[in-house]
């Protein structure tokens, strides 16, 4: 038993020399082999010590550290490279396709701007209240963000200016407001000498008799700034280049509304053939106006109000009238003024009730051709009744009575139609007119 023993013991002993052997023998002598993952690069050209040799300077990277992930981190980052590269091309690409949009302030300093900005550009207004000192607003249309600001707290050098191209609201009707309107163009003027302007526009409210020789020296084709006049009334100036007819619009000074219509304008029967109210002056059409409807026994068939003096405001009351005589008529009696051209044509128009107008040219310096007065409502096709005589009205309201409420319903609905499209048209004009001129060649 013991010597079986110590044979199991020798042997072991055996072995473990053997093995130590071997394991000297491996490290000290056999010649080393590194694996494919733990090799290190180690590159010579020419003799140790930097000698060079061949052109080439030896370099030793054995002793650098070495990254066993470095290839796959160098193929990650490049594929990163190619990715952000090819985003950028593609944001490129948008940014090429998208459209360029372009910023105009408006600057409302007539009650006519209140019609192009709520009425033709269908633009908001803040805040609501009609009485506040400042308000504003903002739209787009077409390839320009319009910016509004209204109000008696919009004065001159406090308008945050964010753009080089303004459009100014102004009246010129009176002396007292071309004095106004004229310390505001003058102000344009010092701004566009700074450079802090570069393209102006006006909507001008002109002289009734068309005389508006004032801002003549202010238009860029006599040496001014304005580049573009945008003019009410059927002034000979208006060119289609520079110079553009503007419409008159509803009366915005006495708080007239934008109307939104609705079915029940359209179908509802109206118990009036038409309506007439307004101030009557001495040896005027409308006197003779009002003479015919008394002589014809038609002051029962329409609602008239005449009074003797003009009053620039309404109050709540009459405003209330006038709204209602216009929705309850088929009719809206429209004589001239101081020109054909009057805020009660679009009134009308607002409410479904079709103008009745006296077709008849004004004294002044306005525009004689064929297509005056109204010219430009006539070449948009306005479905309005032109009378060249209120003689002729007797016989035109008999007609009326002779109508059916079928065909009434119809020519409401075709002029409410026609007014809502002819202030798209202006809206759309107005914005080309405005591109053309002031960023065709940006």
């Amino acid at each position: 038993m013991k010597i079986h023993k110590r044979n199991i013991f020798i042997l072991a002993i055996l072995m473990y020399v053997v093995f130590s052997i071997y394991a000297a023998y491996n490290v000290f002598f056999s010649p080393k082999v590194i694996s494919r993952v733990h090799r290190v690069v180690k590159k010579v050209t020419g003799v140790p010590g930097g000698a060079k040799a061949g052109g080439a300077v030896a370099s030793f990277i054995g002793d650098e550290k070495w990254n066993p992930w470095e290839d796959e981190l160098t193929d990650y980052l490049s594929a990163l490279d190619k990715r952000r590269e090819a985003f950028r091309l593609y944001q490129e690409r948008i940014d090429k396709n998208r459209p360029t949009r372009y910023k105009v302030q408006i600057w409302g300093k007539a009650a006519i701007g209140l019609y192009l900005w709520e009425h033709i550009l269908d633009g908001p207004l803040n805040p609501t209240d009609k009485t506040a000192q400042w308000r504003e607003g903002e739209i787009q249309s077409g390839k320009i963000d319009f910016s509004f600001y209204t109000g008696p707290a919009v004065v001159q050098g406090h308008v945050p200016l964010d753009t080089s191209s303004v459009v100014l609201v102004l009246n010129g009707r009176e002396q007292q407001k071309i004095s106004y309107a004229t310390r505001w163009l003058e102000h344009v003027h010092a701004l566009a000498q700074a450079r802090t302007v570069a393209h102006v526009a006006v909507v001008l409210l002109g002289s009734e008799r068309c005389t508006n020789d004032w801002i003549s020296p202010y238009l860029r084709s006599n040496g001014g700034v304005v580049d573009l006049l945008f003019l009410v009334y059927d002034s000979p100036w208006v060119n289609d280049k520079d110079v553009f007819q503007w419409p008159l619009g509803v009366a915005t000074y006495r708080q007239f509304p934008l109307v939104m219509p609705n079915a029940h304008m359209i179908s509802s029967p109206r118990p009036y053939l038409c309506n007439f109210l307004g101030t009557v002056y001495k040896n005027s059409s409308r006197e003779t106006l009002m003479g015919i409807l008394k002589e014809a026994g038609m002051e029962n068939k329409c609602i008239t109000n005449a009074r003797e003096k003009w009053l620039p405001q309404e109050t709540t009351e009459t405003l209330r009238r006038y709204q209602t005589a216009l929705a309850q008529s088929e009719l809206t009696l429209c004589p001239v003024g101081v020109n054909t051209e009057c805020y009660r044509i679009y009134e009308a128009c607002a409410y479904g009730s079709v103008p009745v107008v006296e077709d008849t040219l004004t004294p002044g310096a306005c525009a004689a051709g064929h297509s005056s007065p109204l010219r430009l409502l006539k070449a948009a096709g306005a479905p309005f009744i032109f009378l060249k005589d209120w003689k002729e009205l007797p016989s035109l309201l008999e007609k009326e009575k002779g109508r059916s409420p079928q065909e009434r319903t119809e020519r409401r609905r075709r002029l409410l139609e026609w007014y809502g499209s002819f202030r798209l048209q202006m809206k759309e004009k107005f914005t080309e007119v405005l591109e053309e001129a002031f960023f065709k060649n940006s």
